[in-house]
């Protein structure tokens, strides 16, 4: 009887009725043998393993992607999350921000940790997260899974800083609420770089300027500046030194004389070129908010405009040369010990140097009293017990001109006698009260502007404005001193400071000066009115570092 060729299932392994298993597998390892002997099986042969070999790559390429995708939106979430958390005008608790982005972005179940730290000016959030991928291909090799983590540190903070701060002081800014608006922005900046920092990172140097920078007695006193008075404490820069951001040891400086060209005014002079008033002198090297803002309180607006010596001052304060000058005055004790070493040098990566200028104006002449009135005497008297003036002026017998008087005398008064009568009428000869001591030109001019001494102590003469105004000093035209900011700015961005500036309510020309002199135009503002605050706001913002640090 025939038997049928049935097939039966044992186990996982399938065989002919009648045929034992070992037998078909030694057939079936017999006929591989066979196949892969034959030529033209063994490119057939490599073909399948080459097959075999990409699909397995692609798949695995495949699996990868997709966790690298997954992944990807981990972190892009994560770093968005970190940043927005430590962003220290966060109001939210940096770890509730952070679990608020992932909750959106529907990865909440991937988050494992949010970790914070924080003090004075600083914050800093780290997270982590991580996902398991399902593998489609790579299961076939036994891996099911796939890892895909994502971790980040995001860190706001100012880091250390050394900011001038040049303000302008002038006349005009005394008009439309100016300056009452502007001391209200710059103590908001101040407050900002503060209290958005390290304690001890962040130095404030104000800069007031008008049509002089005064730079203060101590400041002065640490330089090889001349000596014809001690009435003010500016310096009169020629055009070279505003090629150059730094001071040459034991350089010669010229002291500004102190006079006033402005007022018709007398003991005191009420608007000398070098101010002396409150908030006028430079406040260097500070982190001390109230007294930085006391500072700023006190200042008045009076004077021209010199934005060229207000970015010379900036920046001279802001490169190394003056660390010494800033040492002294750590030595003399009216900077603090805590910014010995400062102003650092350019090189250094770990500080950020900005210079802020702004002025509502443009340059204005600057007026410079001629050599030959710096030193010398006047023909003028002044008897202070009686507080009188004489003048000499060759007139024959009588050269001495009494304006109190007005008249012509022997002698100036207070260095002979006079006839004086009683209320009965008896006269005699007596001694004129007081010394009568003849002034140098520093000390009349420190007593009385150049209008009042015209006026009132020349009235005998038809050329009396013309000696004591006209001539009596030259000017720095206004076109000269714009080519001088351009320089002096040129070369403080060349040292890598970053430069601000804020043209507050100002002229074309002035603006022109202004926009040329920052970092870029987007390092410029124009700003009017309560705008004055919006750009300082920006320029903190700016200068805040925030930053992915991992």
């Amino acid at each position: 009887m025939r038997m049928s060729k049935r097939l039966f299932l044992q186990g996982n392994c399938a065989t002919e009725t009648g045929q034992p298993l070992g037998r078909l597998q030694d057939r079936t390892a017999n006929w591989m043998h066979r196949f892969i002997r034959e030529e033209d099986g063994v490119i057939v042969g490599f073909a399948i393993a080459l097959f075999l070999i990409m699909l397995m790559v692609g798949g695995m390429s495949v699996d990868l992607m997709n966790t690298e995708r997954q992944r990807t939106k981990l972190q892009h979430t994560l770093d968005r999350a970190v940043l927005a958390a430590a962003d220290l005008d966060q109001e939210r608790e940096p770890i509730e921000v952070v679990g608020d982005y992932f909750v959106k972005a529907g990865l909440s179940e991937y988050l494992n940790s949010v970790t914070v730290n924080e003090g004075i000016g600083f914050r800093e959030v780290t997270a982590k997260a991580a996902a398991s991928v399902d593998t489609e291909f790579m299961k076939l090799v036994g891996v099911d899974t796939l890892a895909a983590p994502a971790g980040g540190t995001a860190r706001e903070s100012i880091g250390n800083v050394e900011v001038s701060l040049v303000l302008d002081i002038s006349g005009s800014m005394g008009w439309n609420s100016r300056l009452t608006n502007l001391k209200v922005a710059a103590k908001d900046f101040v407050e900002t770089m503060l209290t958005t920092a390290e304690a001890g990172t962040v130095s404030i140097t104000i800069v007031p300027y008008a049509t002089q920078v005064n730079a203060g007695a101590q400041i002065l006193d640490q330089l090889n500046v001349s000596s014809e008075h001690s009435y003010s404490h500016c310096v009169n820069f020629v055009s070279d030194q505003f090629s150059k951001a730094y001071f040459t040891p034991n350089e010669p400086l010229e002291r500004t004389a102190h006079f006033d060209p402005f007022t018709t005014s007398e003991d005191p002079i009420q608007l000398p070129v070098c101010p002396t008033r409150a908030g006028s002198q430079i406040l260097p090297f500070s982190n001390d908010k109230a007294e930085i803002d006391a500072f700023i309180d006190s200042m008045s607006a009076g004077g021209n405009t010199s934005i060229d010596l207000g970015v010379k001052w900036g920046s001279v304060l802001l490169d190394p040369s003056t660390r010494d000058i800033i040492d002294g005055l750590i030595t003399a004790g009216s900077v603090d010990a805590n910014w010995t070493g400062r102003p650092t040098d350019y090189t250094n990566p770990n500080v950020l140097k900005v210079l802020v200028v702004m002025s509502d104006g443009e340059n204005t002449d600057q007026y410079m009293l001629n050599p030959s009135m710096r030193t010398s005497m006047s023909d003028v008297w002044y008897n202070a017990e009686a507080d009188v003036y004489s003048v000499y002026h060759s007139n024959g017998t009588y050269n001495y001109f009494w304006p109190h008087m007005n008249g012509w005398y022997d002698h100036p008064y207070g260095a002979g006698e006079m006839y004086v009568c009683d209320e009965n009428y008896n006269c005699a000869m007596h001694p004129e009260p007081g010394d009568a001591v003849q002034v140098t030109n520093q000390d009349l001019l420190a007593r009385a502007s150049l209008k009042w001494i015209a006026s009132n102590l020349f009235s005998f003469s038809s050329s009396a404005y013309a000696d004591w105004y006209t001539s009596a000093f030259s000017k720095k035209e206004s076109t000269a001193k714009d080519q001088y900011t351009k320089n002096i700015c040129d070369i403080t961005k060349d040292q890598g400071t970053l430069v601000f500036a804020i043209g507050f309510e100002a002229p074309q020309r002035g603006q022109r000066v202004l926009q040329d002199c920052a970092s870029s135009d987007s390092h410029y503002f124009d700003a009017q009115g309560l705008e004055i605050s919006d750009a300082f706001d920006a320029i903190a913002t700016s200068i805040r570092t925030l930053r992915l640090t991992q």
